[in-house]
């Protein structure tokens, strides 16, 4: 057994073989096998259920993808996600974000670097933190960007991320050092 990279203990050595099939799923698909994958294998089903929606919000969506990274960096924020905002700043900034937008992202509403369609989606990624409790308006501002499948892709973004921040703090995953 390595060094445990959350609260969860290491995995066994050798991998158990549902374990196995997730790192080399993950490697199949040109990623890293990361601390976070390490904590989620400890479930492996729900671990590969996670990688399924992850891999199709990331490349299966009809909202364009620096909308979704938006919604998923606006959730690790107000979720604290430390260990997401580390892995999804570099996504987002790479699908043309500017780095003083991200700056300015706390303080979104006070900025005028965002437009109307990024200021919808974070209307709702704050509102949906509040219980779900999403006003009206908000809802009807969104509509007048996006389609109902948009709006449902958006939400999966924000709410699977939200989740996920808050499963990450629990477990309290380590960062990588590279």
């Amino acid at each position: 057994m390595g060094e445990p990279v959350s609260r969860l203990p290491a995995h066994p050595d050798p991998l158990p073989p549902a374990v196995q099939e997730l790192f080399a799923e993950r490697v199949k698909r040109g990623g890293k096998v990361l601390n976070v994958h390490h904590t989620f294998a400890h479930a492996p089903k729900l671990s590969a259920a996670s990688m399924h929606m992850a891999m199709a919000l990331r490349f299966e969506t009809a909202t364009p993808r620096v909308l979704i990274e938006l919604a998923i960096v606006r959730s690790a924020q107000i979720a604290n996600g430390v260990y997401e905002l580390k892995q999804h700043k570099p996504m987002l900034l790479a699908q043309g974000f500017s780095q003083e937008k991200y700056d300015a992202l706390e303080n979104w509403r006070t900025s005028p670097l965002f437009d109307d369609k990024e200021r919808a989606v974070l209307t709702f990624c704050d509102e949906m933190a509040d219980r779900g409790n999403v006003t009206d308006a908000t809802f009807a501002q969104l509509g007048r960007f996006f389609t109902p499948q948009q709006v449902m892709e958006l939400a999966f973004a924000f709410g699977t991320y939200y989740g996920t921040a808050l499963i990450m703090n629990a477990m309290r995953i380590k960062l990588e050092t590279d």
